[in-house]
């Protein structure tokens, strides 16, 4: 029986993936699990979970209106998104490189989208802080996390996959303020995708991975990745000095 870890698994897209991945051992992790923002908690649930996993989902993530500092200093949507998911894959990597054909999915902000950037000389974004702003860095990071993967490990047999779902009524309305949560929970629930239809393409590739070390999709169709290598690496190298 192959085994998924699911990080973001009790909500959302993450709860329909692991709902629908029968003949699995599905881990679906959740704040009952441990508190991702917090990167002790992160490492003591790397080190409760199995030493081989067939797949790894990153789906995990908080946002809010107001900047929120964790009890280790980082920006709370960085420490979640970012920080964690870094940690998440470079701890249960040899767990991943003992299954036969193991894959990592990281739902990004992948896909065309010119609005964030990777604000170098304030990650935890101290000034200027924005709902929008965060979201943004964090896709960008992300897309960054998922090259730098691949350059760093070009032997792994991980299949590494950045996923942007679009617009799905996962109730990430609920981090904004009012009148902001009404209006944007009600266009999410006219146009957004239903987790469970999200879903269906995400349990594909996890049944059969991408034969590329990455592979970027837009609610699954192919879109390039314009990453410079070098800011792969200086995020890796950042994230590495933050999460020590």
């Amino acid at each position: 029986m192959r085994t998924v870890v699911i990080a973001g698994g009790t909500r959302g897209i993450g709860e329909a993936l692991a709902s629908s991945l029968t003949g699995w051992n599905v881990i679906a992790l959740g704040s009952a699990d441990a508190d991702l923002t917090s990167m002790a908690e992160t490492r003591k649930l790397i080190a409760r979970l199995p030493d081989r996993i067939d797949a790894l989902v990153l789906s995990a993530g908080q946002f809010s209106s107001r900047r929120i500092v964790t009890a280790e200093g980082l920006e709370r949507s960085f420490a979640i998104v970012v920080a964690a998911r870094y940690l998440l894959t470079e701890g249960l990597r040899p767990a991943l490189e003992r299954a036969p054909n193991p894959v990592i999915v990281n739902l990004c902000g992948v896909g065309g989208i010119k609005a964030g950037r990777i604000h170098w000389d304030d990650l935890q974004l101290a000034t200027g802080y924005s709902l929008f702003t965060a979201t943004m860095q964090g896709a960008r990071a992300l897309d960054l996390l998922g090259a730098g993967f691949a350059a760093r490990f070009p032997d792994s047999p991980i299949r590494y996959v950045l996923y942007n779902p679009l617009f799905v009524d996962s109730g990430m309305h609920r981090n904004f303020g009012r009148p902001m949560r009404s209006i944007v929970g009600a266009a999410a629930r006219l146009f957004g995708a239903r987790p469970a239809a999200a879903a269906v393409p995400l349990r594909g590739l996890l049944e059969s991975p991408p034969a590329a070390a990455l592979t970027t999709l837009r609610r699954g169709d192919p879109v390039s990745l314009t990453a410079d290598p070098r800011d792969a690496a200086r995020l890796y190298a950042r994230l590495a000095e933050l999460t020590s």
